[in-house]
């Protein structure tokens, strides 16, 4: 049987000057197919409680969709990493988590030299938009709506792992789902920044993503602007972004 193609419109903007010789951010689009064993889908941080109620029913809300793109995703061929930060432990044991700390370790690279811009949003405050402000580690394990399929998944909170991971297996290309877009998605050590410096080819399914961000915090947005800023500052100065409709529908 053939192998699945995956078709992804990846979304960039770039710094263009219009007719007038004015700047002005443009987005460009470019396609790239690549066969589903050349790609990674890694969930970043689905968990299953957070300290701010309006992350957690947004995460809730999302967790559905997400689910459904995982299924397809798998379906074709696409290998899944499940990367929830601080609970993997809540895993010990379990073949997903084993196939992790038995992959043979790969250094990764020197990391290469590249800008890194202010946020477009002030999430100094810690990001909730329903008023909570102390931090507490709410999460105990990925939300239980995200089904791991222990025979073929994989689950790491560790960027060496992940690499290792994607070295091993020829994966061409890193998607990256998941919560939240200003922090965990961009910082964690098996994130975009961090991939980004070790020459990984990323990009973010900028639907099934979300900001802690609050609206009383500049620029003043509604949060949902808040996470399409974000996301458009991804787009400028770190990766491109993709749809989650590329992987729900393949040659």
């Amino acid at each position: 049987m053939k192998e699945p193609t995956l078709h992804l419109h990846l979304r960039r903007q770039a710094l263009t000057q219009d007719a007038g010789g004015h700047n002005q951010w443009q987005a460009i689009e470019t396609e790239q197919h690549l066969p589903a064993s050349q790609l990674a889908l890694l969930l970043c941080d689905v968990w299953d409680a957070h300290w701010s109620r309006g992350a957690s029913e947004r995460v809730d809300a999302l967790v559905p969709r997400l689910n459904d793109v995982v299924r397809s995703a798998r379906a074709a061929g696409i290998q899944i990493i499940h990367a929830p930060s601080d609970v993997v432990d809540f895993y010990a044991g379990t073949p997903a988590r084993q196939r992790a700390l038995d992959l043979p370790r790969v250094q990764p690279p020197p990391p290469l030299p590249h800008d890194d811009p202010p946020l477009p949003i002030d999430d100094s405050d810690g990001g909730s938009d329903t008023g909570e402000t102390p931090w507490h580690e709410a999460w105990t394990r990925q939300h239980p709506g995200i089904e791991i399929d222990h025979n073929r998944d994989v689950l790491t909170d560790d960027g060496i792992e992940v690499y290792s991971l994607l070295q091993q297996r020829g994966i061409a290309r890193l998607l990256i789902a998941g919560v939240h877009t200003n922090m965990c998605v961009l910082r964690r050590s098996f994130a975009i920044v961090q991939m980004v410096r070790w020459g990984v080819d990323v990009a973010l399914v900028r639907d099934l993503t979300d900001t802690m961000y609050n609206p009383a915090m500049p620029p003043y947005v509604s949060h949902d602007q808040g996470t399409q800023l974000v996301i458009g500052y991804i787009e400028k100065f770190w990766c491109p972004t993709i749809d989650s409709s590329d992987l729900m529908t393949r040659s």
